[in-house]
């Protein structure tokens, strides 16, 4: 709420750095539109890696995973939860769901917010899509025990009128056109962070809001590509970039443009991953044998045979047993059981 209030993001002076950053993006989604036209199968399986490693990578990032042979059938399949952590994996898978195929009609306003967390808890939490009750200090811990408190979000009996305020002056930013859109949702994303509204679970909703604010503003990328996965990648540099715009946040005198860089820079690469993996699975762009080599380089191991089949459009079966067979024989892929239910192990690979 403090990065919308008075006229900070319209005297906002954006460096040449961001302005291109934009350009950028503005041409990746054009030719992203044209990619959805021409290449829908390849996007199939695009759609499908990002939804399990987006999944993955959002909860890794909180200290919730599970065993590697369990995610994709948790994901893509109808496999029942049996912990507490899988139940945590099958609710942001929802949640993910419930965004890709309903974005038009969610509106950013508290009501979603406690939807999305609701969702990605699981639902089964005491206090899933519930306000905090009690303060949640961000507290950092150095390796000889140390305890500091690094952050003081929002008190808990003031969260909810953040919230709305919140809410409110993002959506009057995008409806007066004053700012690039890009700009205000990365302050509602670092607002809500500051809120810290939930007593837990904030940075999986904050990454939710990020893949709904881009699909409302026509960036379709985290569809295809999994904005958590680079997020973790860049995990230090996230934590940083938080650290440094919320200090003096709670008087209005934070710094906004290396958070505004760091989301531009991680949309950059999320286009710049779906720009190359689309062109690398293309069958005319090579022969059948280096589109499979590329598919069983990337896929999630341990893998079955139809997965590889998603990521190789238009490839028999037959070809692709070829290749995975030459692999097995190379000592780059183990089997994992017999028959069409067979699984493979990719062996220290890539």
């Amino acid at each position: 709420m403090m990065s919308f209030r008075g006229n900070r993001l319209v005297e906002t002076q954006l460096p040449l750095g961001t302005v291109w950053l934009l350009e950028k993006l503005a041409e990746s989604k054009g030719k992203q539109a044209l990619y959805e036209k021409q290449s829908p199968q390849i996007l199939k399986a695009l759609r499908e890696m990002a939804l399990v490693e987006s999944t993955e990578s959002s909860n890794r990032i909180e200290g919730v995973t599970v065993e590697r042979d369990r995610l994709r059938p948790l994901v893509l399949g109808n496999t029942r939860p049996r912990d507490r952590s899988e139940e945590e994996i099958v609710g942001y898978r929802r949640a993910l769901s419930w965004i890709h195929t309903n974005h038009e009609k969610i509106l950013v306003e508290p009501g979603t917010l406690k939807r999305l967390h609701a969702l990605a808890q699981g639902g089964t939490s005491g206090d899933a899509g519930e306000w905090k009750r009690t303060p949640n200090e961000i507290i950092e811990v150095y390796p000889n025990g140390h305890r500091e408190v690094r952050f003081r979000p929002v008190e808990p009996e003031k969260v909810l009128s953040a919230v709305e305020e919140l809410c409110l002056g993002y959506r009057q930013s995008i409806d007066q056109q004053k700012v690039t859109p890009c700009l205000a949702m990365a302050c509602l994303v670092l607002d809500f962070l500051c809120i810290h509204p939930f007593r837990d679970g904030n940075g999986r909703v904050s990454r939710l809001l990020t893949l709904l604010a881009l699909y409302h503003h026509g960036h379709q990328v985290g569809r295809y590509i999994s904005l958590e996965r680079i997020i973790e990648q860049t995990k230090e540099s996230y934590y940083e970039t938080l650290q440094l715009c919320s200090t003096e946040w709670h008087e209005g005198r934070h710094e906004i443009l290396p958070w505004f860089n760091y989301l531009l820079s991680t949309i950059r690469m999320a286009y710049r991953e779906f720009e190359e993996r689309a062109e690398r699975q293309r069958p005319s762009r090579g022969s059948k044998a280096d589109l499979i080599n590329d598919a069983l380089a990337n896929v999630l191991s341990p893998f079955g045979i139809s997965d590889v089949e998603r990521l190789c459009p238009n490839v028999s079966r037959d070809m692709i047993r070829v290749v995975m067979n030459r692999w097995r024989k190379e000592g780059r892929l183990k089997s994992m059981g017999r028959g069409r239910d067979a699984r493979w192990e990719r062996l220290g690979v890539k």
